[in-house]
């Protein structure tokens, strides 16, 4: 039995009341990769499918990279809760073999395509949103490597809708990292780690920025415990008028 805490079902809550992330109707295909985030994110999808009065169904899906990797243990686990799942097969990893010895940048590379699959999956199959992992840390991560990194103040939406239609949301976007380990932990979820990652079966340098990231929003954090709870208002609380802008 899994028991989700009452603060992570009410985060939730709030953030489908305020962008009407599960609605009446709806078919969601859910990315599972077996990680910790993934799989609270299927638990707390079958929550709401049970409590919610506009009824919607899910489905959690989970994309093979062709490594041979077993995701028996995953099936079952959905299977003893209700949760319906499939298995897409992929040549992702072969194909990427020359594309990594090209540009080391290979994690936008999985990425990309691992939401393309993920993409023609959920139209092939009459879905009409996408549902990913995303919590609080990787947006305000992403919001922190991009305007370091790359020059361009962004983060991640918590819903929009793709160029092919699909709607894409992200309904642990107000929650913690830390609050879904402990989920994890507290359930006993035995969780799929780095080792599925295609990019640990290559022998180049993985990337930096990210780890770094984590570690200055962890010192920051030290130094003012209520910095996650400020770039969260900060990320609804945006002032275009005064950034650089030509007429």
């Amino acid at each position: 039995m899994i028991e989700l805490s009452k603060k992570l079902i009410r985060q939730v809550g709030q953030t489908n009341a305020k962008y009407k992330m599960f609605e009446k109707g709806d078919r969601i295909l859910l990315g599972l990769s077996g990680g910790k985030d993934s799989l609270s994110l299927a638990h707390i999808l079958k929550h709401f499918q049970n409590v919610t009065p506009d009824k919607f169904e899910f489905q959690a899906v989970t994309l093979s990279y062709g490594m041979g990797e077993n995701y028996d243990y995953l099936t079952r686990h959905c299977e003893d809760h209700g949760i319906k799942h499939s298995v897409i097969d992929s040549s992702i990893f072969e194909i990427s073999k020359d594309k990594i010895r090209k540009n080391s940048s290979f994690c936008s590379f999985f990425s990309r395509m691992r939401r393309g699959y993920l993409y023609t999956y959920a139209l092939a199959n009459g879905f009409n949103k996408l549902a990913i992992g995303h919590h609080l840390d990787d947006a305000v991560e992403s919001f922190f490597m991009n305007f370091t990194y790359n020059g361009a103040l962004r983060t991640l939406a918590p819903k929009y809708t793709a160029k092919n239609g699909l709607v894409v949301i992200r309904p642990l976007i107000n929650v913690r990292e830390r609050q879904l380990r402990d989920n994890a932990i507290r359930n006993e979820l035995k969780v799929i780690g780095d080792e599925a990652c295609p990019a640990m079966r290559f022998d180049v340098k993985m990337p930096h920025a990210r780890a770094e990231t984590k570690e200055l929003l962890a010192s920051l954090e030290k130094q003012n415990p209520k910095l996650f709870v400020s770039l969260q208002a900060a990320f609804e609380n945006i002032h275009l008028d005064t950034f650089f802008k030509v007429d």
